[in-house]
């Protein structure tokens, strides 16, 4: 059986415009191309489960208008169960600037996102939220959860749950107010390290491969993470595995179409 994994998290559509660069302050950057895709932090990992072997449900919220439809696309093509709440606010955008090197910089206006409140969780075995909903929702997640709860605490702010498996960067490191979890930190091209008890125990680096779009790079990486170790999988395989799901991730153009197959994550590692 295929672990069962619930997603409590955003749902949005992404404006991605790629450029040559980034615009400092003030400037004004032309000659980009735009596109469109389905995004937000909480449907881009439960895109990324699904595609691992998971089976997924996702929780969340999107609007009543025309880019619903446009936003929940790659969550319906990947197979994932939708429970999803329909306030009157529009469906969340994320406004997102992509230069040639692959750096980004990203914009969300939430919408729909922030009336995300209580949820009610299906039979699971892990739990997997992040911090682009409001805290009621994922304190209700957490209470309820009765398998591994996994937070992706981004975009950071201090909440009071006690995750067992807590997926943060450098920067967001910084905002945990306890560390005795396994923590696992993203040092971006330099890979990962796992944490227990504030001690290393563990370190991964990623594939080389020619970075295009970083956006999903981290949700590829944590999904892996969890699906892996949902598998029984030792944790120094598992973070090598979520190293190379978000290598590939970021070695392709957009948010939920770059995230990586299982078959795929094995290919590159076996190279």
């Amino acid at each position: 059986m295929p672990p069962s994994v619930v997603v409590v998290g955003s749902i949005n559509l992404d404006l991605v415009a790629r450029c040559e660069r980034l615009p400092r302050p003030g400037e004004t950057v032309g000659g980009a191309a735009l596109a469109r895709y389905p995004g937000g932090k909480g449907a881009n990992q439960a895109v990324a489960c699904a595609r691992l072997g998971a089976d997924v449900t996702m929780i969340g919220a999107v609007g009543r208008d025309a880019h619903a439809d446009e936003a929940l696309a790659g969550l319906e093509e990947a197979g994932v169960r939708l429970d999803l709440s329909r306030p009157s606010e529009p469906t969340g955008m994320a406004l997102i600037f992509v230069d040639a090197a692959g750096e980004t910089e990203i914009v969300v206006a939430p919408g729909a996102n922030a009336m995300l409140g209580e949820v009610s969780l299906p039979e699971h075995d892990a739990v997997l939220a992040q911090l682009e909903v409001p805290d009621e929702a994922v304190l209700s997640a957490w209470e309820q959860c009765g398998g591994l709860f996994c937070l992706n605490a981004a975009p950071a702010r201090p909440i009071s749950v006690d995750p067992d498996l807590i997926v943060v960067n450098e920067h967001e490191l910084e905002t945990l107010a306890r560390r005795d979890a396994l923590v696992v930190v993203t040092l971006g091209a330099e890979g990962a390290v796992l944490l227990e008890d504030g001690e290393e125990v563990a370190r991964a680096t990623p594939p080389r491969v020619e970075a295009v779009d970083g956006t999903a790079a981290g949700d590829a990486f944590t999904a892996c993470l969890l699906v892996s170790l949902l598998e029984e999988r030792e944790p120094r395989e598992a973070l090598e595995r979520a190293c190379a799901a978000g290598a590939l991730a970021a070695s392709r153009v957009g948010a939920q179409p770059s995230l990586p197959t299982a078959a795929e994550v094995d290919a590159i590692l076996s190279r």
